[in-house]
Formats: C-alpha cells, sequence, structure tokens
C-alpha cells in the first residue's frame, strides 16, 4: 500500500456495523456499545423506517430510544416507498451529524442491501423516472418469465435469487438495463474500492443455529402477547398497509392477514409467521456469511472489537 492510501485509511472517520439475522441480539449488543463508548445508533432495517410499525419491526422501544438517541426509524408512512439509494443518502447523513459531535455512529440492523449500500458504494442505486417508469413495466410482468429473462443476461445473479422475490429480480433486470451492464459485474467493480468510512463490521448469529431458530420462535410468541393481532388490524383498518407496497408484504404482519380475515386459526397463522421469519433468518445467514466481518458471540466479544478499533 502506499503511503497515499495508508494516510487515506488512517484518515477515515470511523464507525460500527452491527448486522445479522433477525433475533440474533444486534439491538441489546448496540444498546449497550452506545452507552459504553458514547455512540448514537443508526437503524438498517428496512421495515423500522415506517410509523406505527412497532411490535411486527421489532423496533425499539421508547425508553430505549430516550436512552440512546437512535436515527432512521419512524421516517415513512407506510405506504410510502424507501429506496437503497435514499437510505444510503440519509445514512450518511446521520454518520456526519453524528461524527460532527464527537459521537460513535453504530448502524444496526439486518437489511443487506441497506450494509452493502454502506460497505460497497455505487451509484446503480439512484432512482430516477426512467427507473421508475421502467420498473412499472417490468413489475407487471410473469414473475417465472422474469427470471428467465435475469438468467439469460445475469445468471449468477439469477441462481442467488429466488423467482418470487421479484422485487430482486427486478432490480437486477433494471440495473443491466439502464446501466448496460449486469449487477454481479458491477458489485465485482465495485468491491475494488473502499468505502468513505472505516466500517468496523460485528456479525451476530453465527454460532447456534438451533438457538437462534429457539429465540425466533420465543419472538414471535412475545410479540403475540404484546399485541401483534391488534396492530395488525389496526394498519389494516386505517389503509397504512396497502396491497402493492413494501410494507404490505413484511414479515410479522402479512402471515396474521388469514387469522383476521377468519381463515386460520391464531395458532396457525403463529406457526406460519415462526416458520417466515426462520427462512428469513437463514437467508440473512447466507447473505452475511459472504462478508469480512467479525463473529461475535457475547457483548463481550463486541466490546473488545470496538474498544481496539477505535483505541477507546
Amino acid at each position: 500500500m502506499s503511503e497515499t492510501n495508508k494516510e487515506n485509511e488512517l484518515n477515515r472517520k470511523k464507525a460500527v456495523i452491527i448486522a445479522g439475522p433477525t433475533a440474533s441480539g444486534k439491538s441489546g449488543v448496540a444498546l449497550r456499545l452506545a452507552s459504553a463508548f458514547g455512540g448514537e445508533i443508526i437503524s438498517s432495517d428496512s421495515m423500522q423506517i415506517y410509523r406505527r410499525m412497532d411490535i411486527g419491526t421489532a423496533k425499539p422501544s421508547k425508553e430505549e430510544q430516550a436512552a440512546v438517541p437512535h436515527h432512521l426509524i419512524d421516517i415513512r408512512e407506510p405506504y410510502e416507498d424507501y429506496s437503497v439509494a435514499e437510505f444510503n443518502s440519509d445514512a450518511k447523513a446521520a454518520i456526519e451529524d453524528i461524527l460532527s459531535r464527537g459521537k460513535l455512529p453504530i448502524i444496526c440492523g439486518g437489511t443487506g442491501l441497506y450494509i452493502e449500500s454502506l460497505l460497497h458504494p455505487t451509484d446503480y442505486g439512484a432512482d430516477s423516472s426512467a427507473d421508475r417508469t421502467l420498473r412499472e413495466e417490468l413489475i407487471k410482468r410473469d414473475a417465472h418469465g422474469l427470471w428467465l429473462e435475469l438468467y439469460g443476461i445475469d445468471p449468477v445473479s439469477a441462481q442467488k435469487t429466488h423467482e418470487n422475490n421479484k422485487k430482486r429480480v427486478v432490480r437486477a433486470l433494471e440495473i443491466y438495463y439502464t446501466t448496460g451492464k449486469t449487477k454481479t459485474e458491477l458489485d465485482r467493480i465495485q468491491k475494488r474500492f473502499s468505502p468513505e468510512y472505516d466500517f468496523l463490521l460485528l456479525l451476530t448469529g453465527f454460532g447456534d443455529r438451533a438457538e437462534l431458530y429457539s429465540r425466533i420462535d420465543r419472538r414471535v410468541d412475545e410479540m403475540i402477547a404484546e399485541g401483534l393481532v391488534d396492530e395488525t388490524e389496526r394498519l389494516l383498518s386505517s389503509g397504512d398497509l396497502r396491497p402493492g407496497t413494501t410494507a404490505y408484504q413484511a414479515i410479522g404482519y402479512k402471515e396474521l392477514f388469514g387469522y383476521i380475515n377468519g381463515e386460520k386459526s391464531l395458532s396457525e397463522a403463529s406457526d406460519k409467521l415462526k416458520q417466515a421469519t426462520r427462512n428469513y433468518a437463514k437467508r440473512q445467514l447466507t447473505w452475511f456469511s459472504s462478508y469480512d466481518g467479525v463473529k461475535i458471540n457475547s457483548y463481550e466479544d463486541a466490546e473488545k472489537a470496538v474498544s481496539e478499533f477505535t483505541g477507546k
């Protein structure tokens, strides 16, 4: 590494990222680290941005948010769109704000695309009117046909994406048709460049898989006991949860629609939610397994890593 590059590495601003599957203890670690190191938390959870979606997104409590400043929570209505590009811009603004006050930014959440946008900066996440028009045309089409089209253009991305994940298939096609490059090619190019911040990446949930799934089941039971059904009914009756929106498809809510409509028992709906959440956690583990981060099994592991990273 040249002297210039070494100097750039030393001068980059420091921030911590805590990522991993749902129910792996990220939020608890983030709160304790923020208290210990004078930090503030930036949510990188794509559902916690929505107002009034509290129990189903495992949003930090009002008490927790009062104890430690949180950013990018409750910033959108459930029926509004929010892109990766918007998150990237908002997260960087929050990082700069926190750093300007001498605090440590701690980004915490399990949305892989959000974390990716910070670790591997790119310009293909920006929305434009042309992008929106193309997206609207693609989204109308058959999911299987779209996936086959992606496979013909970018087989690597296609093999990583289930054909029923229409949103991600459409995004990969949109990238190709607006940039002339496949998502796989752009990912490869962008990973050659360093992010503008010096990030310490802490990864949770890579220990005992059975224990993680047990935690997920317990969390679902707690959410039901705390009033998740009532919350879902309120969101539906108020029009906050609307078909065709991202929030309407959120895990934690859509699994209860059958019970609310009288088509399933609460036990059946709860079991469906547990399975959907375990499946989501499995996808998150797959996503984050390719990242070069520090896998932590306890708060003490995290504290040691942050102490070495910050010199505090």
